[in-house]
């Protein structure tokens, strides 16, 4: 159990800005979102640190771009993974929300990706190699053997390097995330709409 989920969140720490905008800040956040979509608070928390925010604007376009040499949806089993292991319920709330269905997730592997295993039936040999992936690089820093084996049996040299760094790219999101207290997205879902689904479920069996 992380901090940020046995802790109750006063507000933020670092309270995102609000319009108006200066003309620098606007700039950094327009170049961050879709055309038309306004900045998630996540995004307005960094831009008070404009150099870092135009810093990391590279990295993390890369991330979500096609030039990534993973497919799209094993970078969002990494990143909802990331986040969910590290109790970030912001950035793992805002990826569902925006990619889940492009994913083809099933609420199966929603659900799974926060309170799941890599063992869950709900995943394939290849979805599998991931989980256990970001699970061991958590859990040890490190990849074991026979991890690394079956990922290796899986992905290119290119492709493992990309999965290497975007789950450290996201454990960083993490931990900023949750130290900050960025607040919730209203329309983002909550870990507790998937534990709810699971359960609702389970009784469902039973009767």
């Amino acid at each position: 159990m992380t901090t940020s989920e046995t802790e109750a969140a006063p507000g933020p720490r670092i309270t995102p800005l609000e319009t108006p905008f200066s003309p620098s800040q606007h700039a950094l956040l327009e170049r961050m979102m879709p055309p038309g979509v306004p900045p998630i608070a996540l995004f307005r928390t960094f831009v008070r640190n404009e150099p870092m925010t135009d810093a990391m604007h590279g990295w993390g376009s890369y991330e979500l771009s096609r030039r990534l040499s993973v497919p799209l949806r094993t970078r969002e089993i990494v990143i909802d993974r990331v986040t969910a292991r590290l109790g970030c319920e912001y950035e793992w709330g805002v990826h569902v929300a925006f990619f889940a269905d492009a994913a083809g997730f099933t609420p199966q592997q929603v659900r799974s990706l926060v309170d799941g295993t890599a063992d869950d039936p709900c995943w394939d040999d290849d979805d599998r190699a991931v989980v256990r992936l970001v699970d061991s690089l958590i859990d040890t820093a490190d990849l074991a053997h026979d991890v690394w084996r079956d990922a290796a049996s899986r992905f290119s040299d290119a492709q493992l390097l990309d999965l290497l760094l975007l789950t450290g790219w996201y454990h960083a999101i993490a931990f900023a995330a949750n130290a900050a207290r960025v607040p919730l997205e209203r329309d983002a879902p909550r870990f507790a709409d998937v534990r709810e689904q699971s359960s609702d479920l389970a009784g469902g069996r039973r009767r």
